[in-house]
């Protein structure tokens, strides 16, 4: 990747989660040097803005299959806007979470940008869980687990709508990395969807180098360029142990490189979320330097 202006977008949600704790993680990746990487690999930094999040405490659940629907719908709106005032200054996005619910936001930012451009976007989806529920079968009602399914069209019409009426994403252009976690009413949806899910079965039978390029492929058929939503829970857990939600039996920490520098080396990322770090859950901030390697490998750095 060449030398980009990147502008920070921090998003310190976790109304969408069912743990706390993950409204602290972008902070815990600027103790663990993200600033200092990027500018390492020549990248100018600059920071975009917050987004102020109201407290749990603060707000009540309006409606058990969608909590706290309208606090994110305005908080989603806030970080598309932001998202958007980056690009238009030609920088790239890079929004730091949080949980995976500001991904409505962000890709809703990032589409509607291009779209007014005449182009659509592609998505990697870098996760152990699909996020696909709709408020007719989530088990928990945690917006954080129905993010992609919104930006592909379903849900809630205050948040489908977020990319100016039209879904933000086109399945054709979709993939979902790592996954190893769906619950059973979700799966109909996914395969019903016509995203393509690459499941842990299928990176340990084809390997992640196969996987990564049909990933970078779909992705960049016909599109400006595709925006990385990297969810942490999709590495393992003994690698990565400051995630919210778990699952065992996930992508190394190699892998999860190869994946960023694959990436970068299509030059085509137009923008990217690394979300989900717990640092109440971490250890010794282990999971936030894994975080800012991962971004710095998906904005350019190599070994050689």
């Amino acid at each position: 990747m060449k030398r980009r202006e990147i502008g920070i977008v921090s998003v310190p949600m976790d109304l969408g989660a069912g743990r706390r704790g993950v409204d602290m993680g972008p902070s815990a990746i600027r103790i663990a040097g993200l600033q200092e990487t990027l500018e390492s690999l020549g990248h100018t930094v600059r920071e975009a803005g917050r987004v102020e999040v109201p407290s749990q405490e603060l707000v009540g659940e309006s409606d058990p299959d969608a909590k706290y629907l309208p606090e994110i719908t305005d908080v989603c709106e806030r970080t598309r806007d932001l998202v958007a005032a980056v690009l238009e200054r030609g920088q790239v996005p890079l929004v730091l979470g949080g949980d995976h619910s500001l991904s409505i936001g962000s890709v809703a930012g990032v589409a509607a940008h291009y779209r007014a451009q005449g182009q659509p976007i592609g998505l990697i989806w870098f996760d152990a869980h699909a996020d696909m529920n709709t408020p007719d079968s989530t088990p928990s009602g945690n917006i954080h687990g129905m993010a992609l399914s919104v930006l592909l069209g379903q849900g809630a019409p205050a948040l489908t709508r977020m990319a100016g009426g039209a879904p933000a994403l086109r399945a054709e252009h979709t993939s979902i990395v790592g996954a190893r976690d769906i619950d059973a009413t979700e799966a109909e949806i996914v395969r019903a969807s016509g995203v393509r899910v690459f499941t842990m079965s299928e990176i340990d039978d084809r390997g992640m180098g196969a996987c990564a390029e049909e990933a970078i492929a779909r992705a960049t058929s016909g599109t400006a360029g595709f925006h990385l939503s990297f969810d942490l829970d999709a590495i393992d857990p003994q690698i990565a142990p400051g995630v919210g939600t778990p699952v065992r039996g996930g992508i190394t920490y190699r892998e999860a490189h190869l994946m960023c520098e694959k990436a970068a080396r299509t030059g085509g990322i137009l923008s990217m979320d690394m979300v989900e770090l717990n640092p109440v859950l971490d250890s010794e901030n282990r999971s936030a330097h894994l975080a800012v390697g991962l971004i710095a490998s998906a904005m350019g750095k190599t070994i050689l």
